[in-house]
């Protein structure tokens, strides 16, 4: 059945899926982020709150001032315009202590991968990222563009908690872990860097939409920077506005 894009799900009585595609891919990502930004500028008051995922946007609205039926074909309009808003990405550094205790699944995607653990460090820290969503956790940075050398099967058997600042791979994706959890994502390094930080403002560093690139630190660097992350400052470099 050939399947006709955008297109409407509906996702429980209060809510809907706006689906632009059924692939990971930039340019869908793109219009997605472009779709949720020009619903904010409208500022629909039935509206609660858009989530942007990689190839579609769930609206939360209340049903009480609103149908689904008269949303969604407000939505469809929207999302059939031609020159949606934009925004231009920021580009983050993002500093990684790799290896070690801190990246206890490093020689294992080396060894899957047929590389040297200082090989598998300079793929994964030379290439740029797209942050296509957050999710999972607070501040959880889903990141697309990872080396296809590096990817690697999540875990059969997830830990019951990966650390705060994990820097893992799982399948074919990279992901930053703001605060311990359980992971099923394999375990290449930390970072100081605190995504998401309650405490601070913005309380989300990094943004859908965003680029990142991680360059590694020693071991003697953590301590400080942790404490500085932990304290509120960003750490990372914002290369661009």
């Amino acid at each position: 059945m050939t399947v006709s894009y955008p297109r409407l799900l509906p996702c429980g009585d209060s809510a809907l899926v706006v689906e632009f595609g059924n692939s990971i891919e930039p340019e869908l990502n793109r219009r997605v982020l472009a779709f949720d930004a020009l619903l904010a500028q409208e500022q629909l008051r039935a509206i609660r709150e858009t989530v942007p995922t990689y190839r579609s946007l769930l609206v939360h609205y209340d049903p009480t001032l609103i149908g689904y039926e008269e949303l969604g074909a407000k939505l469809m309009d929207f999302a059939t315009r031609k020159g949606l808003p934009s925004r231009k990405g920021r580009h983050w550094r993002v500093p990684v202590a790799y290896g070690g205790e801190f990246g206890i699944d490093l020689d294992a995607v080396a060894e899957r991968a047929g590389l040297t653990t200082e090989e598998v460090i300079a793929r994964h820290s030379g290439a740029q990222y797209r942050v296509y969503m957050l999710g999972f956790l607070p501040g959880f940075t889903y990141l697309g563009g990872l080396d296809p050398k590096l990817a690697t099967p999540r875990r059969q058997e997830p830990r019951l908690e990966a650390p705060a600042g994990m820097i893992a791979i799982g399948g074919i994706q990279t992901g930053i872990q703001c605060i311990a959890a359980p992971s099923g994502w394999n375990i290449l390094g930390r970072t100081p860097v605190r995504t998401y930080h309650p405490r601070r403002d913005p309380i989300f560093l990094i943004e859908p939409g965003d680029h990142v690139t991680f360059y590694p630190i020693a071991m003697r660097e953590w301590g400080a920077l942790d404490r500085a992350g932990e304290a509120g400052e960003w750490i990372a470099e914002m290369v661009d506005a």
